[in-house]
């Protein structure tokens, strides 16, 4: 697997290009010790009650002398420095969870991909932003957020753009509800010469199908649901498949039934031109044939929060880590997973920053450090 480039979008949090599963982080340095209150003295340590002495170790008994004194302070300080190493823990545990819950979910960065996949002409060229998993709501996705992320969408320029699915947020943690319509309208302001294209993923099924169909053709926005349409002008043509959700019905105790289509969709291209392929769950992808040149998923949010040797278990996908995020080859067949926007059953994101993908097809390859899978 591999990673493309990224950099921050307006993100004073995250600094310099990022790459790959793990960025390192700069903390802030933790605040000074509160000023002295009248009659404390400037000491960190208490003063000296009554009878107590000036050191902060207690005298010697009799009989100890300086080798009883010694002994007695060097167990106190192994003490101290236990019980201080302790509370350092605490303290990196605390900074790491307000920043996963606080900072690094309002971030923003662009990850960029270049690739030449056997099925696309190698001087064809293409340019796509995919948004993923937008989950409009607070915490994470407030409305102005939703803006910022149109606004540098629309910076990128591409030819063309793809929305892959989860619209909304509908988890016990929203403090903000972004109406359908409102939501919509800022998608409406996407631009790119051969049009904004969606799918839908579970989370619209689940909680709000109707109101997100309503909502994505009011604002024109056409949704492929086991469809193909044909893009670009002569000698520059290609397929754009989407198929429908694989998760769409929650069956219980873990078993869903979705209303994806993929050889119907297939059937519906009718000429030798390339075929992108929109899919909200990766799953699929070893059932996609190398007739399809690259395949572009979501879901995943790249595992979210990405804990070193757990995270794995985070991932919504039953192959794990396999297809949970970034450029993936197998059998010479391409898929890109964007770790997407915002959040699901809880509102908290580290190590994979909210992300809009911006991929160029017949472009030189951008160098990405090799990766299996994180």
């Amino acid at each position: 697997m591999g990673y493309g480039t990224r950099a921050a979008v307006n993100a004073p949090f995250i600094t310099g290009a990022l790459r790959g599963p793990m960025n390192t982080i700069a903390t802030a340095e933790p605040p000074p010790y509160p000023p002295p209150q009248a009659g404390e003295g400037s000491s960190i340590f208490p003063p000296p009650q009554a009878g107590e002495g000036s050191s902060i170790f207690p005298p010697p008994q009799a009989g100890e002398g300086r080798e009883g004194a010694r002994a007695a302070k060097a167990r106190i300080t192994r003490r101290r420095i236990l019980t201080g190493g302790a509370g350092l823990l605490g303290l990196s545990a605390a900074a790491t969870a307000v920043y996963a819950g606080a900072i690094e979910p309002q971030g923003l960065v662009v990850t960029r991909y270049a690739l030449n996949p056997p099925g696309w002409p190698a001087a064809r060229k293409l340019s796509i932003t995919v948004i993923a998993d937008l989950h409009a709501g607070g915490p994470d996705m407030t409305l102005s957020h939703i803006r910022q992320v149109v606004d540098a969408a629309n910076q990128l320029q591409s030819d063309l753009v793809v929305l892959l699915g989860d619209y909304i947020a509908r988890y016990r943690f929203v403090t903000e509800r972004v109406p359908d319509p409102v939501w919509a309208a800022e998608l409406a302001r996407l631009h790119a010469p051969l049009g904004t294209w969606a799918i839908l993923g579970n989370h619209d099924w689940w909680f709000d199908l109707f109101g997100v169909r309503r909502v994505l053709a009011d604002v024109r926005i056409p949704v492929l649901e086991n469809d193909a349409v044909m893009l670009g002008a002569a000698g520059q043509r290609f397929w754009l498949a989407g198929i429908g959700d694989q998760l769409a019905y929650r069956l219980g105790h873990g078993r869903f039934r979705g209303v994806d289509d993929l050889p119907g969709t297939l059937s519906r291209v009718s000429t030798d031109d390339p075929v992108l392929l929109l899919v909200h769950e990766p799953d699929i992808f070893p059932r996609v044939p190398a007739r399809v040149a690259l395949t572009l998923a979501g879901h995943t949010h790249g595992g979210q929060i990405r804990l070193p040797l757990i995270w794995p278990a985070f991932v919504p996908s039953k192959f794990g880590a396999r297809f949970a995020y970034g450029h993936i080859v197998e059998d010479d067949r391409h898929m890109i997973v964007s770790g997407g926007l915002g959040t699901s059953i809880i509102p908290a994101r580290l190590g994979v920053p909210p992300e809009i993908v911006h991929i160029e097809l017949g472009a030189p390859s951008l160098p990405s450090p090799a990766s299996g899978g994180g």
